[in-house]
């Protein structure tokens, strides 16, 4: 049986193992230009794995791009099929790649925890691992983004509704309306067909209560956001692009008509850019399929980065 002074001597080896596991994960000691797991980074229920790319040169105060897989993909595979990396290595900042812990690998965009502000799930694990970053690596806490393909989108756009002290922008490629996916008490990765297909219609103020009820009370700037979809996506079906234009410009109280429509240089033809205010834009591809192909550049253009 252990005494008390023993059980006191392991609390604060413990205490001091988990300070030197966090100290191990300073910025000076991840490899530059190497895609490096990282661990201990706070509250992490669902122990999503997380990634990070460091590049050569960091730039003072960094941003922080937080880039989440499609379903059935890996931060692997996000990294290895994106330039978010490669353009790090230009711009100097720095990324972080999600991975889901589910079977399918896709992520938890359906859970009452995962959509609310420090509620559980997926999303309170990224979240941490942002603000890991924000307190641990400099930071800048001004440029904290989301970006994220099908599964990553919703993800992205669940860690910008939940979490709008911590993402100040956020690009969905081919996502859903924050909490379209919702099915409580469900596995937190459950498939929701009637959002799938495009089937869930609400007003504008109905999706916009969904992102005020994830953090009750936030008063602070919602993050800026972009969206991204295909005309012929049958795997989250075009009408989830029209419910995310009704949930967005209700959160900004933007009028629902955009205040401009046009194809620009850098999009091929048949993308469409409304702008419907300074924080909001939804580009449509016509007849793109599930996903519309990365812009990258373009991403870093709207966040503010290029």
């Amino acid at each position: 049986m252990f005494s008390l002074r023993s059980l006191l001597g392991l609390t604060v080896l413990f205490l001091l193992g988990q300070l030197a596991l966090a100290q191990s994960t300073s910025l000076a000691s991840i490899p530059a230009s190497k895609l490096t797991q990282i661990f201990n980074f706070g509250t992490n229920p669902n122990n999503v794995q997380m990634f990070v790319y460091k590049p050569a040169k960091v730039a003072t105060k960094p941003a922080l791009i937080v880039a989440s897989h499609f379903c059935t993909g890996t931060a692997q595979q996000y990294f290895q099929g994106s330039k978010f990396a490669s353009l790090a290595e230009t711009h100097g900042y720095i990324v972080l790649f999600p991975s889901s812990p589910h079977p399918g690998t896709c992520w938890d965009v359906s859970s009452d925890a995962t959509l609310k502000h420090n509620g559980g799930g997926d999303s309170i694990g990224i979240a941490s691992a942002a603000r890991f970053a924000i307190a641990n690596w400099g930071v800048d806490p001004n440029r904290v983004f989301a970006v994220g393909t099908s599964s990553g989108a919703m993800m992205t756009s669940v860690l910008t509704g939940a979490y709008p002290d911590v993402f100040k922008a956020g690009v969905v490629d081919s996502g859903v309306a924050f909490g379209c996916f919702s099915l409580p008490g469900q596995p937190g990765d459950t498939w929701n067909e009637q959002c799938a297909s495009g089937q869930l219609i609400l007003t504008g103020q109905q999706w916009a209560q969904r992102v005020f009820n994830a953090f009750p009370g936030f008063t602070g700037q919602r993050p800026k956001m972009q969206v991204w979809h295909g005309t012929a996506d049958t795997t989250l079906f075009p009408q989830n692009f029209f419910e995310e234009i009704k949930q967005w410009t209700t959160v900004f109280g933007y009028p629902s008509t955009p205040i401009s429509n046009v194809s620009e240089p850098f999009l091929p033809a048949g993308y469409s850019n409304a702008t419907f205010g300074p924080n909001f834009q939804a580009i449509l591809a016509q007849g793109v399929g599930h996903t519309v192909p990365l812009f990258e550049q373009q991403y870093l253009q709207f966040l503010g980065i290029a």
